[in-house]
């Protein structure tokens, strides 16, 4: 019995990544940014595709269908001709149905009668493509868990939505952060079929949505490090401690990169906000963006929204993380994105006079301090103003 709860755990975490990997294919390809509150019909959509393989495979195998839908084992109350029936009604229903949540997404002005014919004729060929690549990236899932497992390799992902036209930029990117915290990586191109699953769904979903498929995919290779980047999706393999610094290089530095870590659009706004404040137009390597007061009131907005935001948590903390890292970044005077984890971070350390005047400064503030400290009693405070006025005041805060 321990034995089959081990089993289970390990399918639901392996099936819960294949689909939220799909999810976010799914999203960036056929939706774009979707509110919050509309992230439960993304779920819906990528579920129904799978009730749909189900149910297919019940028109041919009925006993296992009927297992797979409601988890009841072969009564013989039933016949096999009418479970077949009905799961060839379902499996003829449900891409409809998928097609109708696709309209649910758009703006209510958009749901014109047109548009709703539209919508349920393009469920079809849009569940028959989004249980290919559920089936596709089960595929791949378990060739490079085989892998890695032979290796003695760890795997991670992490999940992103590269932006339009942006995909070579954010791979160089990426290989550029890797370098920075001491990863050797060569990058070359990924085979041909990696991409094929996505370059279908950008079909289905017509528009600009190509652009963002490239025509080739990049993989990163070291010693004892593959990194394969996909439009949504970075799958990381390799040794564990090389896994995690790669995951910690690259996902610093998607911060300030042409990609989102959130899928939903309130996240991604303030993704947006985060990225124009670390690096504004006017900003270059020599003379970075820097904290100021203008910086310091864009922060305090973007405090206020986070508090009040209805995101999933899992975005939230990338978004909190990603204020973080701007923040200091600006502080240290920084070039926002560049100072990757794992690596020295740039604009902290400074050597000869620059770096003399800054400890001097550092000593200054401490001595004010201190000052403050045993003028804590109101009565010394008021003597000290006598003598040096209550400028001293001003000085200790600074």
């Amino acid at each position: 019995m321990a034995i089959l709860a081990a089993l289970f755990a390990f399918g639901s975490r392996f099936v819960g990544k294949i689909l939220t990997t799909a999810l976010g294919w799914a999203s960036t390809l056929l939706f774009g940014r979707v509110p919050a509150k509309r992230q439960y019909l993304l779920v819906g959509i990528t579920f129904g595709s799978v009730i749909w393989i189900v149910l297919l495979a019940g028109v041919v195998f009925p006993d296992i269908g009927t297992f797979l839908l409601v988890f009841v084992p072969d009564q013989d109350i039933i016949p096999e001709d009418v479970i077949r029936l009905v799961m060839l009604a379902g499996a003829a229903i449900v891409p409809a149905v998928i097609g109708g949540l696709t309209l649910m997404l758009a703006s209510p002005v958009d749901r014109s009668e047109r548009r709703i014919g539209e919508s349920v004729l393009r469920g079809y060929p849009l569940t028959v493509l989004l249980a290919v690549l559920l089936i596709f990236l089960a595929g791949l899932a378990i060739v490079r868990k085989a892998q890695s497992l032979a290796k003695g390799w760890t795997d991670a992902h992490v999940p992103m939505a590269i932006e339009p036209g942006k995909y070579d930029e954010v791979a160089s990117d990426l290989d550029q952060a890797l370098e920075t915290a001491g990863l050797e990586v060569a990058p070359k191109t990924a085979s041909a079929a990696m991409s094929k699953p996505a370059k279908w769904l950008a079909a289905v979903a017509g528009g600009s949505a190509g652009v963002l498929v490239p025509e080739k995919m990049i993989q990163l290779d070291g010693k004892d490090l593959d990194i394969l980047i996909y439009p949504m999706d970075i799958l990381i393999s390799g040794k564990p401690r090389l896994v995690a610094r790669a995951r910690a290089a690259m996902a610093s530095r998607l911060t300030t990169s042409a990609a989102h870590l959130t899928v939903s659009a309130e996240a991604q706004g303030i993704e947006d906000r985060l990225a124009a404040l670390a690096r504004p137009e006017t900003a270059t390597p020599d003379h970075p963006a820097r904290f100021d007061d203008a910086a310091a009131a864009e922060f305090t907005a973007i405090d206020a929204q986070l508090a009040t935001l209805e995101i999933p948590y899992e975005e939230w903390e990338v978004l909190y993380r990603q204020r973080l890292q701007v923040e200091r970044d600006l502080r240290a005077g920084a070039m926002a994105g560049d100072a990757v984890v794992g690596a020295d971070t740039p604009g902290v350390k400074h050597d000869g006079a620059l770096g003399t005047l800054g400890d001097l400064g550092r000593l200054v503030k401490a001595g004010a301090g201190a000052v403050i400290e045993a003028a804590a009693d109101e009565r010394t405070g008021q003597m000290i103003d006598r003598i040096s006025g209550p400028q001293w005041r001003w000085v200790g805060r600074a």
